[in-house]
């Protein structure tokens, strides 16, 4: 059984159709999950460029590197663990940022 059993049925004119396919579209959802959105307060963003996808690949990459560097810095003793942690957290927080800004639906006023 569908979670979702009721249909609603409802007719748009040539232009209303143009602007909703436009609209779905940029956001890369389907026409029922972009009305959803819609329906339950939220605005979906547009789908990120194509370097967004790179560049949190790049982040993740660099964070990567920050904790090889800390498990070689532990076996040697010759880092300063609070500079190292401040690092990560703001590489952690910045990679939130982006796909907070990109990504996440914003609510309707």
């Amino acid at each position: 059984m569908l979670k979702r059993s009721i249909k609603i049925t409802f007719r748009l004119n040539a232009k209303e159709q143009q602007s909703l396919v436009k609209q779905v579209n940029k956001s890369g959802l389907s026409q029922e999950g972009y009305l959803r959105s819609l329906i339950n307060g939220y605005v979906p963003k547009e789908l990120p460029p194509p370097d967004y996808f790179s560049m949190t690949r790049e982040l993740h990459s660099i964070g990567n590197n920050l904790n090889q560097i800390a498990a070689k810095a532990n076996t040697t003793g010759h880092i300063d663990k609070t500079v190292f942690q401040y690092e990560a957290n703001r590489l952690r927080k910045a990679v939130q940022d982006i796909m907070e800004a990109v990504t996440a639906p914003e609510r309707r006023t």
